[in-house]
């Protein structure tokens, strides 16, 4: 008897301590745990460790505070021109105040779906096919705005929306590709077009810059003969009065030495002869001889006048 009472003794012990290790709890990090006692709402636990009485409180939720991201599946609308197309969205969203969310609604995510399905049919029904294709930053903040609102009272905040896909039917899409098509021939003609309008302008521009080079280049040729030209002629003046100067200068040398030796009459007279014996030493079939040789001292007596005035 005393063997199975130990045996009892244990096994109650070994059920207080696990009773008691049980209603010791570790509360983690971004995490919350909503506590009831008889049912009730007692409190919630932050991070850290908590106790609670035996078979009178219990965790009634654990709730995850972290950011969370839902992905609805696509959503049938119809926009304001009556086109049905598909939308699936994605929600940003965090857990402010667990117990709103614990007894704020039945199913908080299915909940937020709805919302958003009706919020969407909502917002695009105001907008026509294209507004809807190009205002997805419009139609997310007035989402986000709606949704925050409306989770609220369920302690959720909605951080974000973002428009997924937005999926138009076959035939629009068929029909926007066609345009786009369209669009990018009719870029592409305008491009092509502008690109030859360019080459051409090019072209004559450089035509005329050719142009004004090659007149500038005959230009400056010009000039550059034309100074040539002058200096030529500048030197060929100056070449004929050096000329013309030292012929008169030899001119003068002569007549002076005429005039050191003291030739006389006489001397012309015999200088005469000699020079027409010279000439009759040539081939010339007339010799025509002065008949007074005074002509010759005549010629003497002006030389040594000419003589005179250039000293």
């Amino acid at each position: 008897m005393e063997f199975i009472g130990a045996i009892v003794l244990i096994v109650l012990l070994l059920i207080v301590v696990l009773t008691a290790l049980s209603c010791i709890k570790i509360v983690p990090q971004a995490q919350a745990y909503v506590v009831e006692r008889l049912g009730a709402y007692q409190g919630t636990w932050g991070v850290g460790i908590h106790f609670k009485v035996p078979f009178i409180d219990r965790v009634a939720r654990r709730v995850v505070l972290k950011e969370q991201v839902v992905d609805f599946a696509p959503q049938p609308v119809i926009t304001k021109d009556n086109v049905t197309m598909r939308i699936d969205t994605v929600v940003f969203f965090q857990i402010t105040d667990p117990k709103l969310y614990a007894y704020g609604v039945e199913n908080p995510i299915m909940a937020i779906e709805n919302l958003t399905a009706t919020t969407l049919r909502n917002i695009i029904g105001e907008l026509e096919l294209d507004q809807t294709l190009t205002s997805r930053e419009t139609i997310n903040t007035k989402m986000r705005a709606s949704l925050d609102e409306a989770t609220d009272p369920w302690g959720i905040k909605v951080n974000r929306v973002e428009l997924k896909n937005i999926i138009p039917p076959a035939e629009i899409q068929n029909a926007m590709e066609r345009q786009m098509k369209a669009e990018r021939e009719r870029r592409e003609a305008v491009t092509r077009a502008e690109g030859e309008k360019k080459a051409s302008v090019t072209v004559a521009e450089g035509k005329k810059e050719a142009a004004i080079l090659e007149a500038e280049a005959d230009k400056e040729a010009a000039i550059l003969r034309a100074e040539a030209e002058k200096e030529s002629m500048i030197r060929k003046a100056e070449g004929e009065a050096e000329a013309i100067l030292k012929v008169q200068q030899a001119t003068a040398e002569g007549l002076r030495m005429i005039k050191e030796v003291g030739m006389d009459e006489a001397v012309l007279r015999l200088k005469g002869l000699e020079a027409f014996e010279r000439a009759a030493d040539g081939q010339a079939t007339k010799i025509i001889i002065p008949s007074e040789m005074q002509g010759i001292a005549s010629l003497a007596t002006a030389a040594k006048e000419v003589i005179t005035k250039v000293q």
